[in-house]
């Protein structure tokens, strides 16, 4: 076959031959010709596959497996050549085809090759250096940092079942997971039911729930996003997310918090190793039996809350929580009754996906009307501070003119991306609301009409449609009809905290 103008323009861009005229060109294609990308595509993920092939069998060789090998794979040059890419632009598309498929019903008849490793691991029976093959892992709890081969670092957490197809191809049938691809692994390429996602020299998410349609998140770099049906290769880069539709793609609001990274993993593993799941639980049951406690809602019952969410891993292997992403999305609660509370403490762990604006909605009572004087508005402000608002309250002349309501001072974006306790307490009788921010005291704010809190029918997340949502995940929140000490709200957040 007699290489178009564009596999000419595409071989060269592979090879690193492209002259800065060629690679203008080769932009423009692909810019404005919907059958170029597919087209290229096609060739980057053949180039990919070809590549795998040439580093992977001297690796076979080393177990003694070779003999079983085609000699055309096990002679195949390593590294891209001119050579390679006379082949693979000399073969019809159908031939490619069969070549890629008789690769790959080759690895099929092959014990499990080593093509990752496990770097760390929690809440898994997964020990560091312990090696990753061929074939399907399901994870029910936990969370697994593998590195590929070729150095790209790879963080899934459950529940999650994949496979490794190869050091560059991994299918994830569902689960969540977080890639860093280095250069040495550029073209490492994740396979959903419903799209798959090709680096391009980037690190990017990808969540899959199950029964749900992929997203792909680009946290830096570049990668081409693609459906099931490979004719809609999109480019996505920095900050750019999108879902893939049973017949269209569409964006989808970044969540870069929403994946935990490689960092993440070794703290979590050493809190689980310190006992810090057991002192949770120990603390939890205690609160159970406060007298004061009005609810304590940690999404463990297999009765599932009323509303419209998710329900994703919580902050423990196995444990549950609440995750929300889209307006609209809520968990109706039904707390308090009608009588009125004046003391109150609200306390949550969260994760927030999102911060700035809309409005991120801890807890929201139904309406704001003058007839009900107290209802508790609970939320963290376009400002990334935290907001308790109770109706009809107003600050005292010297706090914060400016806001209008009691908000805390410290702010919650350093921590974006990680578990965090966020905790308030209302005092009627004392006129203040008190802030805690990882169980530290952050900030009081007095108030010079204080009318006892009224909560009844609330939900978390969605409000109003307009400009309150929660982008996150939310594991315990805690109501409780007396307020707090700082010695109590420390205690909370020790026992509770996943990170060591």
């Amino acid at each position: 076959m007699t290489p178009t103008p564009l596999h000419q323009l595409v071989q060269n861009y592979l090879e690193g031959l492209s002259s800065p005229e060629e690679l203008a060109q080769l932009n423009e294609r692909l810019r404005n010709d919907a059958a170029a990308r597919r087209e290229f595509l096609e060739i980057v993920n053949l180039d990919s596959a070809l590549a795998e092939v040439t580093v992977a069998v001297p690796s076979l060789e080393e177990t003694n497996f070779a003999a079983d090998a085609p000699e055309t794979l096990a002679t195949e040059p390593s590294g891209r050549s001119s050579s390679r890419w006379s082949a693979t632009l000399g073969v019809a598309a159908s031939l490619a085809i069969c070549l890629l498929l008789g690769a790959f019903g080759y690895y099929a008849y092959l014990p499990p090759a080593q093509l990752a490793i496990v770097e760390n691991a929690a809440g898994l029976d997964f020990v560091a250096g312990a090696k990753v093959g061929r074939r399907t892992y399901e994870i029910t709890a936990g969370t697994l940092e593998l590195v590929t081969n070729r150095g790209a670092r790879v963080v899934i957490e459950a529940p999650a079942r994949f496979t490794f197809q190869s050091e560059q191809l991994l299918q994830l049938d569902y689960g969540r997971l977080a890639a860093d691809v280095p250069p040495a692994a550029k073209g490492f390429t994740v396979i959903t039911p419903s799209g798959k996602a090709v680096d391009l020299g980037t690190k990017f998410g990808v969540d899959m729930p199950q029964g749900g349609n992929a997203e792909v998140h680009v946290f830096q770099g570049e990668v081409i996003a693609s459906s099931t049906t490979g004719d809609d290769a999109r480019n996505l880069k920095d900050g750019e997310a999108l879902r893939f539709a049973a017949e269209d793609q569409s964006p989808a609001n970044f969540r870069s918090a929403a994946f935990i990274q490689p960092g993440e993993v070794v703290q979590l593993h050493a809190a689980l190793q310190a006992g810090q799941q057991v002192r949770s639980v120990s603390e939890i049951e205690k609160l159970r039996d406060d007298p004061d406690l009005i609810s304590l809602i940690d999404f463990e019952s297999d009765v599932r809350l009323p509303g419209n969410y998710r329900t994703v891993q919580g902050r423990w292997p196995g444990s549950k929580a609440a995750e929300l992403v889209n307006i609209g999305e809520h968990v109706k609660l039904n707390v308090g009754g009608e009588h009125p509370w004046p003391q109150l403490s609200l306390a949550a762990w969260v994760r927030l996906d999102h911060l700035g604006e809309p409005y991120q909605s801890l807890l929201h009572t139904d309406g704001w009307d003058k007839s009900r004087k107290g209802q508790v508005h609970w939320m963290v402000t376009k400002q990334s501070t935290m907001r308790l608002a109770l109706r009809d309250n107003k600050l005292a002349p010297t706090d914060q003119p400016n806001s209008g309501f009691p908000d805390s001072q410290i702010a919650v974006l350093p921590e974006q991306g990680r578990w965090v306790h966020l905790a308030a307490v209302y005092d009627a009788d004392k006129h203040t609301v008190r802030f805690y921010f990882n169980g530290q005291f952050d900030n009081e704010v007095a108030l010079s009409q204080a009318y006892p809190g009224l909560l009844g029918s609330a939900q978390i997340g969605n409000w109003n449609e307009i400009d309150r949502k929660l982008s996150g995940r939310v594991d315990e929140l805690l109501i409780m009809g007396r307020a707090m000490s700082d010695k109590e709200m420390q205690a909370l957040y020790d026992a509770g905290n996943p990170y060591h």
